[in-house]
């Protein structure tokens, strides 16, 4: 076979890299950052490099596997199908469209496939017992914009390429390079911003990588970013420091924030968050006199009781201070594709609503059309009408990645059916009836959806299939439409082609009118994901408007642009007032639900501070739990340790290498000891998505150093009331020996 050369985007995490990948002998020989890319210019991580690794994966799925007295089973997909249709339909009109669950997690937003067709099935189900991984991390981040800006993807972005003075919060993004914040090679831009000048700032409860490269580091205590945050808005208004530069005639609710920050002095706030009160006022300061200043904050903002109030107050400062919407502060970006934020009427919407139902047991709220995952145990457990019998789980390992995995793992064998659609036999889908395997991400087209509306730079990018798929591997979202189909009552032979070309042709009918057959004449080269690409693509801000607009893009276009890195579209330009869809058509500063929440974080200001807490920490070559899998990250020193402060060790007698019990109530994990002079005193962190320890799985290189599991000793009940998100740091813990360094 001649050697080939390919060039892909890299789908294992939000920084999207641009890759070169060569082939020989129909094997990958190297995998290497792509120079052209017009977003990465050449920068890679290692978990690029996986890509490999995961493509040739043995343990990777590529049959379907059914459960037969216990034992699963390699099956065709005409039986597997048939086993969902034998099973699947007759439980749900015996106990109604309530008592199904489908849980969807990280790996579908990096593909299109999943993400765009998801939502089919979603709908086929009827169900309103809807999870996600958005509860796990990030939801706080999209319910404040959505209540700010009137849409929950309308996420404001450190404009760091041009900015003079950024502050990071709870976010390490040098080793994500980024997250809800497309930011590839993170280090390299944050130098050049230092080159130039600029400052970087980090609060965390760790001297984290980025820490370590910044001009400033200051340690907080887990959980408390509302009293700081809150405390230099209060600096702000008490110094007259208030500008609201281009967003004045845009921004409405400044007087009623003032009122409610007034209890919060930096003097009340300072003992709560462990930062001295001229700190504050020095970073309120900063902020407030540097023309072009950002604030970021990410993973420990969002996974705490006060998640959204903190996410909230992130932008607050960026409003109050000027640094919203210009070049330098925050802005937005400005998505080729699929972006609610560039269609309809620019200027003024619906905005963004929760509760519209509420979980059966808890009462939680439906948060962007979902219930928080740490409800999914109880809805399993708990009897009465809508009690979950039967559940669907697409790329998603729940029992490691949120809260009280045991309990979970329990639950799961009590389900009547379960299907799960994933590339692993893991710790969750080890529970299922029926696995449908996935297929390599190097056997599918890829065009980020959700990651350009979140990127430093605008731009498009597609990237075509390196190897083929095997002849009987139905692509993802031909499964999903199956499986939509198999719930409707159309049975298992249904071709899902033809599902497909029939709602394409409704969502046509819908959305152009009598323009119809022209949408489905100009796009009838292109099927299932690509047609509705091409279709977004064209209608979108950029586009050829279906030929109205012959210099516009269209999917032809950024096919072409493939070898050469994708189309550029420039640098994030102001976008206030088009990119509001509030009812009011301003900047809504002061949601009445973040103020009414704000009242309780005035309760916690006097609550003393527990002994020990702990919190979650991320690697580049684990950022989620279904890379441990591959040599490649796996490799190297053992990362699933516990980080001691020296004086915490020397006050539980702890020592460099030896075995602590770690417990929190009757929860308890084992973990290996760390001590690092990078932990804050009275603060232990412990990395998450670990614990491959299960029986039943087949993670055979996962299994060899399987790690402990933070999330064993978190409890599914605590969550941030706003948005649902998980509690997932700042939780109090005691910690004693288990045994000495061998």
């Amino acid at each position: 076979m001649p050697d080939t050369t390919h060039y892909r985007i890299c789908p294992l995490c939000e920084a999207c890299c641009g890759l070169e990948i060569k082939v020989s002998d129909g094997k990958v020989s190297s995998v290497r950052g792509h120079e052209a890319d017009v977003l990465s210019a050449g920068y890679i991580c290692p978990k690029g490099v996986a890509l490999k690794d995961l493509h040739e994966d043995p343990d990777r799925l590529r049959a379907p596997l059914i459960k037969r007295n216990g034992k699963f089973e390699t099956a065709t997909w005409e039986e597997a199908f048939a086993e969902i249709d034998r099973r699947l339909p007759a439980l749900i009109a015996a106990h109604g469209r309530n008592a199904t669950g489908i849980v969807v997690g990280n790996p579908s937003a990096h593909k299109i496939g999943l993400l765009t067709y998801f939502g089919k099935l979603a709908r086929a189900l009827g169900t309103k017992n809807v999870f996600s991984a958005s509860t796990l991390d990030q939801m706080p981040k999209q319910l404040a914009s959505g209540l700010m800006f009137g849409h929950w993807l309308s996420i404001a972005l450190p404009d760091i390429a041009r900015t003079d003075y950024l502050l990071v919060l709870g976010a390490n993004p040098l080793a994500s390079n980024g997250s809800m914040w497309t930011v590839p090679d993170f280090k390299g831009k944050a130098k050049a911003m230092q080159a130039r000048g600029g400052k970087l700032v980090v609060i965390d409860p760790r001297r984290t990588e980025t820490a370590a490269i910044a001009d400033a580091h200051h340690f907080i205590r887990p959980g408390s970013d509302v009293f700081l945050l809150a405390a230099m808005v209060q600096t702000l208004f008490a110094e007259n420091l208030v500008t609201l530069g281009n967003v004045t005639d845009w921004t409405v609710g400044v007087e009623q924030v003032s009122l409610a920050v007034a209890p919060f002095t930096p003097e009340v706030a300072a003992p709560r968050c462990g930062i001295p009160a001229d700190t504050i006022r020095g970073l309120a300061r900063t902020l407030a006199t540097t023309p072009r200043a950002a604030v970021y904050g990410r993973i420990g903002t969002c996974t705490q009781e006060f998640g959204t109030l903190a996410s909230w107050l992130i932008d607050v400062i960026n409003v109050l201070t000027g640094h919203l919407d210009v070049p330098g502060g925050v802005m937005f970006a400005k998505s080729a594709a699929f972006a609610s934020n560039t269609a309809g009427q620019s200027g003024i919407g619906k905005g963004v609503s929760t509760g519209r139902h509420h979980a059966r047991v808890s009462k939680a709220p439906e948060v962007y059309g979902e219930l928080p995952m740490t409800c999914l145990s109880e809805e399993i457990e708990t009897p009465g009408t809508g009690q979950i019998k039967t559940l669907i789980t697409v790329a998603t390992n729940p029992v490691l990645s949120s809260p009280d995995g045991p309990r979970l793992a329990k639950a799961l064998d009590t389900l009547d059916f379960m299907v799960s659609m994933d590339i692993y036999l893991n710790e969750t889908t080890r529970h299922a009836d029926v696995i449908l395997p996935g297929v390599s991400p190097l056997e599918d087209l890829h065009y980020d959806v959700a990651f350009p509306q979140l990127s430093w730079r605008n731009h498009a990018r597609y990237s075509p299939p390196v190897f083929e798929r095997a002849a009987n591997q139905p692509e993802e979202w031909q499964t999903l439409l199956k499986l939509a189909a198999i719930v409707q009552g159309k049975g298992p032979h249904v071709d899902a082609n033809v599902l497909d070309d029939a709602q394409f042709a409704e969502d046509a009918q819908r959305l152009f009118g009598a323009h119809a057959d022209a949408v489905i004449a100009a796009t009838a080269q292109f099927k299932g994901p690509q047609r509705g690409l091409d279709v977004a693509l064209r209608s979108g801000p950029y586009g050829d408007q279906f030929g109205r607009k012959p210099e516009g893009l269209n999917l032809q276009k950024v096919m072409a642009s493939n070898a050469t890195g994708g189309i550029d579209l420039g640098e994030l330009q102001p976008r206030i007032p088009e990119i509001l869809r509030t009812p009011s058509g301003k900047v809504e500063l002061a949601p009445a639900l973040l103020l009414q929440d704000l009242k309780r974080a005035v309760q916690y200001l006097q609550a003393p501070a527990a002994d020990l807490v702990i919190i979650g920490r991320r690697d580049v070559r684990t950022n989620n739990s279904w890379m441990h899998n591959l040599p490649v990250l796996a490799k190297g020193p053992f990362r699933c340790t516990a980080l001691v402060h020296p004086s915490d060790a020397a006050r539980l007698n702890l020592e460099n290498g030896g075995q602590a019990e770690i417990r929190n109530g009757e929860r308890s994990v084992q973990a290996q000891v760390q001590i690092s002079s990078d932990m804050m005193p009275g603060v232990v962190s412990l990395p998450h998505g670990w614990g491959h320890d299960q029986p039943g799985t087949q993670l055979r290189v996962a299994a060899q150093r399987p790690g402990t599991n933070l999330n064993a000793l978190l409890d599914d009940q605590l969550r941030d009331p706003l948005s649902g998100n998980a509690v997932l740091g700042g939780v109090a813990v005691t910690m004693q020996v288990l045994s000495l360094a061998p």
